[in-house]
């Protein structure tokens, strides 16, 4: 009897996207009969490109295209990603086979004096790679000021302890994922600032029409995370937005009911504009993910019919100035 090939992951090689790898390679080496998991690092543009701030960064796929060609040439099998990082759209040939159980979306500041957000003292210097947390930062604290962060995670959190910014702001996910939870000042609650659409979700990409991969990954699929990112995604689909666009959304479930918030927040924290919805949890998984596709649309729609069309397009055009 010939051996099963293994399994190759493509992942970045951050501290964090081989945490998430090797989740998967976990949970795929737990099956019975299971085949053996590799994992291969792959460099991405968004790995590369760490001398501007994400949201100057043209295009999307920043961190995932590199890893998903790799899929569609066949070098790896799947790739896993921060799920937030994947396009709502996949490149034709590519299917998203599983989104595990979600860790906390929430925000979370890290402070060096272990203020919270409304005691840190005006001018104070706060971190963040995200033009979404610059806005809402400046919805809450116009006082302070926003400079710009990259690195890793631990990177960025070393950065704070050398005294180079007062505090951070940092996907809570990924500091649990990391042990880092301990260094956490302050969890941001999402009508403040509204988490990116799918933070803390891991999507697990292969290619479309391969039973091979699927068979082991569909096991991983967890229903919730999945209606909900996919009510996220569909939003953000609707209102065409990126890295660029100060837009946040979070789909929960909460007694057989899925919700779903979003947020569009002008860059200099002058306005925004929100929009809700939400549907109950009945009948088989295809009809609860179509209804969920549904919902995303109709909210982002109100969101536009709102005026964040004008917000977009006004943050659009600055970013288009300050492209290098």
């Amino acid at each position: 009897m010939s051996a099963v090939p293994a399994l190759r992951i493509g992942t970045r090689g951050s501290e964090l996207a081989l945490w998430q790898a090797s989740r998967v390679a976990d949970l795929i080496r737990r099956q019975p009969g299971a085949p053996a998991v590799e994992l291969v690092r792959i460099r991405t543009e968004g790995d590369a490109r760490a001398d501007i701030p994400l949201w100057q960064a043209d295009g999307r796929a920043f961190f995932t295209r590199e890893i998903d060609r790799a899929v569609l040439a066949s070098e790896v099998d799947i790739a896993v990603h921060s799920l937030k990082d994947l396009p709502t759209t996949l490149e034709a040939g590519l299917a998203l086979a599983a989104v595990l159980e979600r860790e906390d979306p929430r925000d979370a500041l890290l402070s060096r004096s272990a203020q919270p957000l409304e005691s840190l003292p005006a001018g104070a210097g706060v971190g963040t790679s995200s033009l979404r947390r610059r806005a809402f930062l400046a919805r809450a604290r116009r006082d302070v000021a926003a400079l710009d962060l990259r690195g890793n995670v631990p990177t960025r959190v070393e950065r704070l302890a050398e005294g180079r910014y007062d505090a951070i702001i940092l996907a809570a996910a990924g500091l649990k994922r990391l042990g880092l939870e301990r260094r956490i000042t302050a969890y941001l609650p999402p009508e403040q600032f509204t988490p990116a659409v799918s933070q803390g979700a891991i999507g697990v990409v292969t290619r479309a029409g391969d039973p091979q991969s699927a068979r082991w990954l569909r096991p991983l699929d967890h229903f919730a995370t999945r209606v909900a990112t996919l009510a996220e995604r569909s939003l953000l689909r609707r209102v065409e937005g990126g890295c660029q666009v100060p837009l946040g959304a979070l789909g929960r479930i909460e007694q057989d009911r899925l919700s779903l918030y979003a947020c569009v927040c002008a860059l200099d924290g002058s306005s925004s504009i929100t929009a809700s919805g939400d549907f109950p949890l009945a009948g088989e998984a295809p009809a609860a993910f179509q209804r969920a596709v549904e919902l995303g649309e109709r909210v982002g729609g109100e969101l536009l019919a709102r005026g964040a069309i004008e917000i977009i397009q006004r943050q659009r055009s600055a970013v288009a100035v300050e492209q290098p």
